[in-house]
C-alpha cells in the first residue's frame, strides 16, 4: 500500500497545482476538491490497493455508495463525484490515462430517489428465467434465490463462505459493513438450490472457501452478479432498471407488506440506524414515527 499511496500523493500534488493555477479555481473550491480526493484515495487504497491509473468505474460507484451510506447531503454527493471526475479529466489531459473511469458514473439526483421495486411475480419470473441445465445456471439460480430471500447486499453475497452456512439451524451468517456479522434465516428453496449447486462445486475440488465461484474456481465478482441479474431480467421480459439492490429493496418492501415490523426488517438488512431502513422501504414519516415510538415505550 505504501508504494501506491506515494503515487496518489504525487498525483494529488500535481493536480492541486493544475486546478489552482491553470484552471484558476477559487481557494474554497480547491480545498473542497482536495478533501474529496483525499477521502477517495484513502478508500481506494484501503479497499483495492491500486494506483490512480488502475481505478475502474465500479470502484468509483462503490465509493459513491460509501458516501451515501455516511448520510451525506445530495449536494455533497454531487460535488464529491464532480471532484473525482475533475481529477480523472486531469489525468486524461496529462496522458496519464487513456480513458476516464468516472465518465459514465452518474451524478446523484437531487431529491429522494428510490430504486424500482419488483413484485413477487417479477422476482419469480427473473429467477425462473435462469437456465438450470448447466452448472453455471444452477449457480445463478441459487445465487438469485439467496440474494432475494435473504435480502443481501451484493458484497455480502459474494463474500458468503462455506463456513457461513448453517442449514441445520435454518440460517446463514452474513458479514456486512464494518465486518459486522448477523444471522439471517434462509428459505428452504434457497437452501436446496445451494445444496444442488454445491454437489457439483465440491466435485471441482476448489480450495476457494467462497460459496459462489466463477468458471475458474475463483470468488464471484460484484460485476458478474450485475450481469447475471440483468441477463435474467431481459429473458423474463422485465424492462425495469434492475440491480442487486433492487432485490434487496424488494425483499424489504415485501416483508413490510406482509406485516413484518420495521425493527425486524432493520435487523435482517443489517442497518445500524432505523432511518436507513425507512429509506429502503419507502415508509411515510408518520408511520415511522409511530413505529419508533412504540418500540421505545
Amino acid at each position: 500500500m505504501a508504494e501506491y499511496a506515494k503515487k496518489w500523493e504525487d498525483a494529488a500534488r500535481r493536480y492541486r497545482t493544475y486546478i489552482k493555477f491553470e484552471r484558476n479555481l477559487s481557494d474554497n473550491t480547491v480545498t473542497s476538491y482536495m478533501r474529496d480526493l483525499r477521502e477517495f484515495a484513502h478508500f481506494i487504497l484501503r479497499m483495492y490497493d491500486v494506483p490512480p491509473r488502475k481505478v475502474e468505474s465500479q470502484m468509483i460507484e462503490r465509493f459513491m455508495c460509501h458516501v451515501f451510506d455516511k448520510g451525506s447531503e445530495r449536494s455533497s454527493q454531487a460535488r464529491c463525484l464532480s471532484s473525482i471526475k475533475s481529477f480523472f479529466n486531469y489525468l486524461l489531459v496529462t496522458d496519464a490515462i487513456t480513458t476516464s473511469p468516472a465518465e459514465f458514473v452518474d451524478t446523484p439526483k437531487f431529491g429522494r430517489q428510490l430504486p424500482d421495486t419488483l413484485t413477487t411475480d417479477e422476482v419469480d419470473r427473473i429467477i425462473a428465467a435462469v437456465d438450470t441445465s448447466t452448472v453455471k445456471g444452477r449457480r445463478d439460480r441459487a445465487m438469485l434465490e439467496v440474494l432475494y430471500s435473504c435480502g443481501l447486499r451484493v458484497s455480502e453475497l459474494t463474500s458468503l463462505r462455506l463456513c457461513d452456512l448453517f442449514f441445520g439451524e435454518g440460517y446463514i451468517r452474513v458479514t456486512g459493513k464494518g465486518d459486522k456479522q448477523r444471522l439471517v434465516p434462509i428459505s428452504p428453496v434457497a437452501r436446496d438450490r445451494i445444496q444442488i449447486y454445491l454437489e457439483e462445486r465440491e466435485q471441482a475440488k476448489s480450495g476457494e472457501e467462497s460459496v459462489f465461484l466463477n468458471n475458474r474456481g475463483q470468488k464471484l465478482t460484484r460485476v458478474m452478479v450485475f450481469t447475471v441479474i440483468r441477463q435474467a431480467a431481459r429473458r423474463a421480459g422485465i424492462t425495469k432498471h434492475i440491480s442487486p439492490h433492487t432485490f434487496r429493496h424488494s425483499f424489504a418492501t415485501h416483508l413490510l407488506a406482509g406485516g413484518a415490523s420495521i425493527r425486524q426488517v432493520q435487523e435482517l438488512l443489517g442497518h445500524e440506524n432505523i432511518a436507513t431502513t425507512e429509506i429502503y422501504t419507502h415508509l411515510d414519516t408518520s408511520r415511522l414515527r409511530d413505529t419508533v415510538g412504540k418500540l421505545e415505550q
